[in-house]
């Protein structure tokens, strides 16, 4: 066994930005027979150090794109055995998008990919959507769980009047469904104005959220 920790370079890697040693150790670990979704779990610690240094100035919006980029062709190589590994049934349906006037993706883009390495079935509507377009879409394919994004404030107005859609639509048809809101300025006052269920701070957050209600809601 190596005297290093793979887990730990792993996610080092990933907060580097160095995309091929980062490639070619997933390739590495996959042929070593390492569990997948440990894999994915140690680059989204990877994925958070990265959005700390983007706090703290030390990068800037390309390396956030860069680094779901990265992200994403880990998913790519590790979603053949995550398939192999799962089960017929889906974990859930989610609906999920960015509320309109925010064109921001990169934090709903990871958590659908988490999501569907966990298993949920995933309805991404895009980017800068309007309240009544989630509603219809609600509508219409009945999701178990509804995720809005919005990362800059002026979306949180939008956001308010999307969950209020969402709650109409759902009384007048006489469903049901959790609405999740995240993006980097959400907390519980932010949850609270627009009307949300829940909220989470990071992408992987908000997949063991899902979890938890996927669980309740079976």
């Amino acid at each position: 066994m190596s005297e290093h920790n793979p887990n730990s370079q792993l996610t080092r890697l990933i907060a580097d930005l160095e995309e091929e040693a980062v490639l070619q150790l997933v390739r590495q670990r996959m042929e070593a027979g390492d569990d997948p979704m440990q894999i994915i779990d140690e680059c989204n610690e990877g994925m958070r150090e990265v959005g700390q240094r983007y706090e703290q100035g030390e990068y800037f919006v390309a390396g956030l794109i860069m680094s779901g980029e990265i992200f994403r062709e880990v998913v790519e190589l590790v979603q053949p055995l995550l398939a192999k590994q799962a089960d017929s049934r889906t974990s859930g349906r989610v609906l999920v998008g960015t509320v309109a006037g925010d064109i921001h993706d990169i934090g709903k883009n990871m958590f659908g990919m988490l999501l569907s390495c966990y298993g949920f079935e995933v309805i991404d509507l895009g980017v800068d959507v309007p309240p009544g377009v989630f509603a219809a879409k609600a509508l219409q394919i009945e999701p178990d769980i509804v995720g809005l994004s919005g990362l800059i404030t002026a979306a949180f107005e939008t956001m308010r009047e999307t969950v209020t859609a969402l709650r109409m639509v759902a009384q007048e048809h006489g469903r049901s469904f959790p609405i999740i809101i995240g993006g980097g300025m959400i907390d519980d006052q932010v949850c609270q104005y627009v009307g949300a269920d829940y909220w989470m701070s990071d992408a992987m957050a908000g997949v063991r959220l899902c979890e938890d209600l996927s669980r309740k809601i079976r």
